[in-house]
C-alpha cells in the first residue's frame, strides 16, 4: 500500500500562533506609537485650553490624561475612536444622518453601481480590444492616459456635463466610481482574453469554430483567474470613487460627506470614525469578491 510523503500539517493551535504573534505584535506597536503621537500633537492645546486656566498646578500625568480624553484632540486616541465610533452606531436611529450606517448604506449604493458598471465597461473595451487591432492601438494608449488624470479634477467635470443632461444624485456619483474602477478590470481581461496559448485556438479553428464561439468557451474561461484579482482591486477603487465623488457635490450624505462634514465643523472623531467605517467596508466588499472568487475557481483546485 502506497504512503504518502507529505508532511502532517501542524496543529491548530500552531497555525494560530504562527499567525496570529506577528499580528498581535504589529498591533501593540501601532498602538504605543499611536498614543504617543496623540499626547505630543494635543499638549499644546491640552495645557492652552485645560490645564493652565484652572490655575492649578498639574503634573505629567494630567497632561496625559488630558492628551488622550480631550473632546477636540487634533490627534485622537484609539479609545476615542472606538467610542465615537460606537455611539454614532448604537445611540442613533438607522434613519439618522447622525449614524454611520446611513451614511454607509449612500455610499455603499454608490459603490456598488460604480463597481458594476465599471466591470461591464472593462469587459466589453477588453474583448473589443482582443478582437480588434485597430481599436487596441486606438484605445489602450488612452485608456492607460485617462488613469494619469486626478480624479479630484475630472469629478467637477463630470458633474457639470451630467448636471445639463439633468441627471443628478446617484448618476453622477455613480459615474465617478466607475471611472476608477475600470481600468484594472480592463488591463487584467486583456491580458486573459490573450492568455490561451496557440494550440487552445488553433484547435477552435480546426473545429470552424466562430470568434464568439472562442470566446466563450475558450477566452472567457481562461481569463477568469485574472479578471477576479481585478474586480478586487475594482472594488476598492469603485470604494473611493464614491467617497470623492461626494466631496465636490455638496452631498449631505455619504461617507465622504461626513468626512467633509468633520472637516468643516473640526471634528475629528467624527473624521476618524467615518475613516474606519470606510476602511470596514472596503474589507467586506473585497471579501464578498474573494468568497466570490473561491466558489466560482474551485473546480480548478481539485
Amino acid at each position: 500500500m502506497a504512503t504518502s510523503n507529505k508532511p502532517p500539517a501542524p496543529p491548530l493551535a500552531r497555525r494560530l500562533w504562527d499567525t496570529g504573534f506577528p499580528v498581535t505584535v504589529v498591533l501593540l506597536v501601532l498602538l504605543v506609537v499611536w498614543y504617543g503621537a496623540a499626547w505630543g500633537m494635543n499638549a499644546n492645546a491640552a495645557i492652552e485650553r485645560v490645564l493652565e486656566p484652572t490655575g492649578n498646578p498639574w503634573t505629567w500625568q494630567d497632561l496625559m490624561t488630558t492628551t488622550w480624553n480631550m473632546e477636540r484632540p487634533v490627534m485622537p486616541a484609539p479609545h476615542q475612536i472606538a467610542l465615537d465610533f460606537w455611539s454614532s452606531l448604537m445611540d442613533w436611529p438607522l434613519d439618522s444622518p447622525r449614524n454611520l450606517m446611513f451614511h454607509v448604506a449612500v455610499t455603499g449604493e454608490t459603490t456598488l453601481v460604480g463597481f458594476v458598471l465599471g466591470t461591464l465597461l472593462g469587459l466589453v473595451l477588453a474583448v473589443a480590444i482582443v478582437h480588434s487591432r485597430t481599436l487596441d492601438r486606438a484605445l489602450l494608449p488612452w485608456i492607460v492616459a485617462s488613469q494619469t488624470v486626478p480624479v479630484l479634477a475630472i469629478a467637477p467635470i463630470v458633474l457639470v456635463i451630467l448636471g445639463s443632461l439633468g441627471m443628478e444624485g446617484l448618476a453622477p456619483k455613480a459615474v465617478i466610481s466607475m471611472y476608477l474602477s475600470f481600468f484594472p478590470v480592463t488591463v487584467a481581461m486583456v491580458q486573459g482574453l490573450r492568455s490561451p496559448q496557440v494550440i487552445e485556438t488553433e484547435m477552435l479553428h480546426t473545429y470552424a469554430a466562430s470568434p464568439w464561439q472562442a470566446l466563450w468557451l475558450l477566452r472567457l474561461p481562461a481569463a477568469l483567474p485574472f479578471l477576479f484579482p481585478a474586480l478586487r482591486v475594482g472594488i476598492a477603487a469603485s470604494l473611493v470613487g464614491a467617497m470623492v465623488a461626494e466631496l465636490p457635490t455638496g452631498a449631505v450624505a455619504g461617507l465622504g460627506a461626513r468626512l467633509l462634514t468633520g472637516s468643516y465643523y473640526g471634528n475629528t472623531l467624527s473624521i476618524w470614525s467615518a475613516l474606519v467605517m470606510s476602511s470596514l467596508l472596503g474589507v467586506l466588499l473585497t471579501t464578498v469578491v474573494a468568497v466570490t472568487e473561491h466558489l466560482a475557481l474551485r473546480h480548478r483546485r481539485i
